[in-house]
């Protein structure tokens, strides 16, 4: 078990002081007298190295990275986003181990169930929704994403799509080859090809690109999370892994967000 040095107990004590619970309800204040993002993208990155660093197995670190899911999407209902995609689990993330390929699988099957039964998705009316290559996870897999995903199609305040088995450049191609086929059966002519056209091809042409892009454990790359999409996103690296992701963290990113100069080629 990780020991725990006066450092971390004084940072946890800092957390839980007053002045820390103010300055978290000022940031509050603030932000929502700027612009809030429409979607945001998040890139839930560390959850093994979290696991090391307390001296846990690796799926442990899985299960808390999913506990932190649920708090991010209060997070973001609280904030007034209404859009979020969550990468979960990347096209390449097959390569790992056989064990901790089915502990997450597993983990994917209790966190759909879990949200197919959660009273507030109803109440907030939140559609769930799944991007990505999922004929490749388990039956049992898939049958828990099509009945959360049928439970909540009707739902029109928020929008929280899971990005499993997914891959950026395997979703272009998904999109050329869908427009390939209608340009050879005679649906579509090859001066149609445009933007919009090409969008609608997409996993979920109706997700907004993200207006901003968090990925946490300090990588500095987006691993082919929304290439299409993210394009002109403001892009966040945190140095801190997922499951110790906190509140604050994703209040400050967003103050940042506010202040920086958007710009979208022009």
């Amino acid at each position: 078990m990780k020991k725990y040095s006066l450092f971390d107990t004084v940072i946890k004590r800092l957390l839980l002081s007053p002045a820390y619970t103010a300055y978290q309800l000022r940031l509050e204040r603030e932000i929502r007298e700027g612009p809030i993002p429409r979607c945001v993208g998040v890139i839930m990155d560390g959850n093994r190295r979290w696991a090391r660093g307390e001296g846990r197995l690796p799926w442990e670190g899985h299960r808390e990275g999913k506990a932190k899911v649920k708090e991010f999407l209060e997070w973001c209902t609280d904030t007034g986003i209404r859009n979020v995609v969550l990468y979960s689990f990347s096209a390449e993330n097959f390569n790992r181990t056989p064990g901790e390929i089915d502990e997450l699988m597993e983990l994917f099957r209790q966190g759909f169930e879990e949200l197919s039964n959660e009273p507030t998705i109803m109440e907030k009316s939140v559609r769930i929704r799944v991007i990505g290559n999922i004929h490749l996870l388990p039956p049992k897999v898939q049958e828990v994403i099509r009945v959360v995903e049928e439970k909540t199609k009707d739902n029109k305040s928020y929008d929280l799509a899971f990005a499993i088995a997914y891959g950026g450049r395997e979703e272009i191609l998904h999109a050329c080859r869908s427009i390939a086929k209608d340009v050879q059966d005679g649906a579509i002519k090859v001066e149609d090809i445009d933007e919009d056209l090409f969008r609608k091809n997409l996993y979920a042409s109706d997700i907004p690109d993200p207006d901003m892009v968090i990925r946490t454990s300090g990588e500095q790359r987006l691993s082919g999370f929304l290439p299409w999409q993210a394009t002109y996103s403001e892009l966040f690296f945190v140095d801190v892994h997922w499951p110790a992701f906190r509140k604050i963290d994703f209040l400050r990113l967003l103050r940042i967000y506010q202040q920086r100069e958007r710009r979208t080629g022009t």
